[in-house]
């Protein structure tokens, strides 16, 4: 089998030592959507995280046998169209959860600890400079009995959600907007208005879209932060730059974009309050979670070789 990886730079230099076992490997750091066709024509089967394969591309690749997203979501694949092709589609979840749920908390740490604030300080000599052994310029609050929301219920919440109880935290899980509220869930519009902490972990779908706007912001209290670690669009960042420019709410912390690479014109990536803390969707990228990662799309390579189903989407 020729496979072909497609942006190994998201895979960040792992080894690659259980892929090429499964067949004669060809590798492309990066792939634009002109280049697609051109890397991907000799291969039987593909590796791609966030490259685009929509039907034309995938018409023209006569030989491809499976496609292997090395990732969760598959929205980047025409799967109708690999449907109808013949071309199977696997994923991989749970591979990330631990590295997600630390980043997450490493956010709100952050966020209610000021520590982002007080390193640059030390950083820039002020600490030397302080009259006492330490400095209380910011705010430090701790997480223990604070009101901590949780927006999506699956693996990724539930790992937050452990975490936060450990803290002393109390949670509440969201019940999906505009939904039949259901047992040991809390009406979304109220979850909000009473929540300290909000932590996003539901897919990016039509009903999520915009689930957060300046309306739901405003509802909420003025010592409130806000974590997405799911994906951009969730939160409408427009919206979310306000909120934060004006102190409707305390804080954000963001590791997801509508448009990936930041875009220049992005109002997030623009804005610069210490209030904001941005990071460049690294929430999945623990160097344990890609050789996760790697051995089971390894393993879903060997099994639709031997003619079974494993991870299958498609």
């Amino acid at each position: 089998m020729n496979i072909t990886i497609l942006d190994n730079a998201t895979l960040a230099q792992s080894s690659l030592s259980a892929i090429s076992a499964c067949g004669e490997l060809t590798i492309y750091e990066h792939t634009s959507f002109e280049q697609v066709v051109e890397h991907s024509k000799n291969a039987n089967i593909l590796l791609t995280n966030k490259v685009v394969l929509n039907r034309e591309t995938l018409s023209q690749l006569t030989q491809l046998k499976l496609i292997c997203v090395c990732a969760t979501g598959t929205n980047n694949i025409d799967l109708n169209a690999a449907k109808e092709l013949g071309i199977a589609v696997t994923n991989v979840a749970g591979y990330s959860t631990a590295s997600v749920v630390q980043h997450t908390f490493s956010l709100i740490t952050n966020l209610l600890g000021n520590t982002h604030r007080y390193q640059q300080d030390s950083q820039q000599g002020l600490w030397q400079k302080s009259a006492m052994f330490c400095r209380l310029d910011y705010s430090i609050n701790d997480m223990q009995n604070k009101n901590f929301v949780i927006i999506g219920g699956g693996t990724l919440g539930q790992g937050v959600e452990q975490v936060a109880k450990a803290f002393g935290a109390n949670v509440i899980l969201a019940e999906r907007k505009g939904a039949v509220c259901r047992a040991e869930r809390t009406p979304f519009d109220e979850a909000i208005a009473m929540a300290d902490i909000i932590s996003i972990h539901c897919p990016l779908t039509a009903d999520t879209q915009d689930l957060i706007t300046l309306n739901e912001m405003n509802t909420m209290r003025s010592n409130c932060i806000i974590i997405n670690t799911a994906r951009g669009g969730i939160i409408n960042e427009h919206d979310l730059t306000k909120a934060l420019e004006k102190n409707i709410i305390a804080g954000a912390g963001i590791d997801v974009l509508t448009a990936e690479p930041a875009q220049a014109n992005n109002p997030l990536a623009n804005y610069h309050g210490d209030n904001l803390l941005l990071t460049p969707h690294i929430a999945w990228a623990s160097t344990e979670s890609i050789a996760r990662l790697i051995n089971e799309v390894s393993l879903n390579i060997k099994a639709f070789m031997q003619s079974q189903q494993r991870n299958r989407v498609v």
